[in-house]
Order: C-alpha cells, then structure tokens, then sequence
C-alpha cells in the first residue's frame, strides 16, 4: 500500500461523511475502489475470467447465506449478491 492510499484509509476512516453522504454500498463501495483499479478488475486481471467468476459466485453463497441476516441490512446483502451475480453471468458470457 502506497503512503498515499495508506493516508486515505486513516482519513476514511476517521471521518467517512466526508468522503461523501450518498456512498453507493452496493455498486462502488469507497473501498474497493482505492488506487487506479477497482478491485473487481484487479481479480479479473489475476485469476482470469474462469477464476474470477468464482470468486463471484462465493460472494453470492456469502451474502444470501451466512451474512444475509447477520450483517448490516438484508436488503443491501440481497443487492450485494445481485450484483456479484450479474458480473459472474457477464463474466461466463463473455465470448472474447
């Protein structure tokens, strides 16, 4: 981790509304998207299409399983899980 982004955590995480109040949680969460990459394409770029799609999938069992409940707001997990799934169907698809 760069001093740089090793700065923006302690920054974030002493006072997150000032990284904005209408953090999207669901599609652009503030810390995956650190740096120059966002992490879902870092995962692309290092396990491959095949290795990332599951990746997605484990995520899916994650948020509609043990964490659905648990965790935060169900509604937002169940999102979560969406999501991950529609990038492992993009991911499966992708005919290139």
């Amino acid at each position: 981790m760069t001093d740089k982004n090793q700065q923006y955590w302690i920054d974030f995480h002493k006072e997150p509304s000032a990284f904005g109040a209408a953090q999207d949680m669901v599609n652009s969460p503030p810390h995956y998207n650190c740096g120059e990459i966002e992490t879902i394409d870092y995962i692309v770029d290092v396990l491959g299409t095949r290795g990332a799609a599951d990746y997605c999938h484990g995520n899916v069992l994650k948020y509609l399983g043990s964490r659905l409940h648990r965790k935060n707001d169900p509604v937002e997990n169940s999102k979560k899980a969406q999501w991950y799934l529609a990038k492992m169907i993009e991911l499966l698809d992708d005919k290139s």
